[in-house]
């Protein structure tokens, strides 16, 4: 049976927590250092605590170290390495290739799992066979790829786990490709500093200075959303699902944890016999999930189906939210809108004006369908279609506890010679304890002090006694029995956790004897240092403009009337060429 993983994002300890609440099979989480994102730093200790949290469920963690990594560094990251198999996290995922041989400690007694990072360009079956001989266990796919490519690459290396991203942000260049924030702003995507290059302004020329496109945001991407195309990437042979967020806030974790793992949960009660959870417990949540209402940039589902039309947002970077309805009147300081959606006191409102920028209000009241904004926009005209990216109510809901995880276990009390024995989720204890005839009805009070399971991840609903059961039990021995059945029932936990881990080491060990030159391993490895000029690509991109503008005669497109090469020019002046690579399908963004 296939175990799926939805694995959720963590910006620190408390977002990792609330992701596991609310159904995360796993999170990833940076350390404070030399992570692909450099603002979302974590200490030792917090990524232990989410461990030991992550673990009771059988829920795992692991650590990015996806950034490439100086020669000055690397004492810093061994040590990081030895500190992570300490608390033991259960992968570390890898950009810089050249760190394979440092994730085994010293004496060889542990190891670290290790997960290809996207950054690593994961496109095809080759570079993933590559990637599976160098000792990776999974390999996080490009997000561009089709659904009918990651099932060729699962077709062709099908003992990889292919982890797959399944909402949030995208980039616009292949992950690890993209040199456009170091060229322009010395700040190397590949170092965790991302300038955000893609969500800005720019120009489109052509080869005769003819204006295209003024002031548009043509390289930022919509949010990616395969909730509806789950089922198919599960067929497709993913193993993972990820979404993307290590810089989101512990309401977006909590409601899209919550909408994918109920999704998930769907798709294995129709193929209960196929698949399973990769993590144990049941989640009751106080509140619906909706996507709508987290913060998102509209939704695209990308490649996942072939190109696609309107996957750019090129009126806005920025969160557009939900749909809400459009101004029907406007009369003095209030409007009213047609649609069904209620408002409260607070709502942040949007709509793209007559200029096509985004622009943005706050309710100050709202009357039903009537609105008083703080400040009525000059540009808000009937007929405006209005999104809400700040939904009161729901960040209410999202602020206090919104959700419980239980593992539920029945119990079973049964007579010894000397006393009585507790058994829970498979675990037996016994203690001794003097056999006394109960002068009145028992099993309420056995009941009630055996499920008293308040501050362990366990729930009872079913405590078995056997027939003609009739003994008086103190409920201080009842209470010693339940703690010490749950002791040796997370104690069990804690050590099938270590079995992995050593499980992991010996895997390690086989492929570092096997395939760990170092020839190989430098020649696998990324530039560390790109030289840039006019021959060497700032980005490589999947999204096409040609395409999105409507002119791409491969698809149909009209032909165009500008004369190539076109390119994009940013407000400070700074221009950049673009190379349209039909034969692949691809679009390459060059210094000019």
């Amino acid at each position: 049976m296939q175990s799926l993983e939805l694995l959720a994002p963590a910006k620190n300890l408390e977002c990792g927590i609330a992701a596991i609440d609310h159904g995360a099979d796993a999170v990833y989480i940076g350390a404070q250092r030399f992570g692909a994102r450099a603002a979302a730093g974590n200490s030792i200790d917090d990524i232990r605590q989410l461990c030991d949290y992550a673990h009771q469920f059988g829920a795992k963690v692991y650590v990015t170290v996806n950034t490439l990594v100086y020669d000055e560094e690397l004492p810093a990251v061994k040590q990081l390495f030895q500190q992570l198999m300490d608390i033991r996290v259960d992968a570390v995922l890898l950009q810089d290739l050249s760190l394979i041989p440092h994730t085994v400690a010293a004496d060889g007694t542990k190891a670290l799992t290790l997960h290809a990072s996207t950054q690593t360009d994961n496109r095809t079956a080759e570079k993933v066979t590559m990637l599976k001989k160098l000792g990776f266990k999974r390999v996080v796919l490009a997000r561009e790829l089709s659904i009918d490519e990651i099932a060729q690459i699962h077709r062709e290396v099908p003992d990889v786990e292919l982890e797959v991203f399944v909402h949030g942000a995208l980039c616009v260049s292949y992950s690890g490709l993209c040199y456009a924030s170091e060229h322009c702003f010395g700040r190397s995507a590949n170092r965790g500093e991302c300038a955000q290059f893609c969500r800005m302004k720019f120009n489109l020329l052509d080869a005769d200075g003819l204006l295209i496109e003024r002031d548009r945001y043509l390289l930022s991407l919509k949010d990616l959303c395969q909730i509806d195309h789950l089922e198919q990437l599960v067929e497709a042979g993913a193993v993972s699902f990820k979404i993307e967020g290590r810089l989101k806030d512990a309401g977006y974790v909590k409601n899209v944890t919550a909408a994918y793992s109920q999704r998930l949960n769907q798709i294995i009660a129709r193929h209960s016999d196929r698949y399973c959870r990769a993590s144990r417990g049941t989640v009751n949540y106080t509140f619906t999930p909706n996507l709508a209402k987290t913060f998102n940039r509209g939704y695209t589902t990308y490649f996942a189906n072939g190109r696609q039309p309107n996957i750019a947002s090129f009126d806005t970077p920025k969160a557009i939210g939900e749909y809400v309805g459009y101004v029907k009147e406007i009369r003095g300081g209030s409007f009213n809108v047609a649609g069904t959606a209620q408002f409260a006191n607070g709502d942040g409102l949007c709509f793209i004006n007559e200029q096509r920028e985004l622009e943005g209000f706050r309710v100050n009241r709202a009357d039903r369908n009537r609105l008083f904004p703080q400040k009525m926009p000059a540009r808000l005209r009937p007929g405006t279609r209005l999104y809400r990216n700040n939904d009161q109510e729901f960040e209410r809901i999202m602020a206090r506890p919104s959700a419980e995880r239980k593992i539920p276990v029945t119990m079973s009390l049964c007579p010894t010679p000397d006393g009585f024995s507790l058994t829970m989720d498979g675990i037996t204890v016994s203690m001794p304890c003097e056999h006394q005839q109960a002068e009145k009805p028992q099993h309420e009070n056995i009941v009630r002090q055996l499920t008293k399971l308040g501050g362990t991840p366990y729930s009872c609903n079913d405590v078995m006694l056997p027939d003609g059961f009739s003994y008086f039990i103190p409920s201080s021995k009842l209470s010693e029995l339940r703690r010490m059945a749950v002791e040796k029932v997370q104690e069990r936990e804690h050590h099938s956790a270590c079995d992995e881990h050593h499980s992991a080491c010996n895997e390690h060990h086989s492929a570092c004897n096997e395939h760990h030159s170092d020839s190989e391993v430098h020649a696998a490895n990324c530039k560390k240092s790109p030289a840039f000029s006019t021959k060497t690509p700032l980005m490589q991109c999947r999204h096409c403009l040609r395409y999105a503008l409507g002119y791409c005669v491969k698809n149909g497109g009209k032909r165009p009337t500008w004369r190539e090469p076109l390119t994009l020019q940013l407000g400070d002046g700074q221009r950049f060429r673009l190379e349209f690579d039909c034969r692949n399908c691809q679009m390459n963004v060059y210094a000019d």
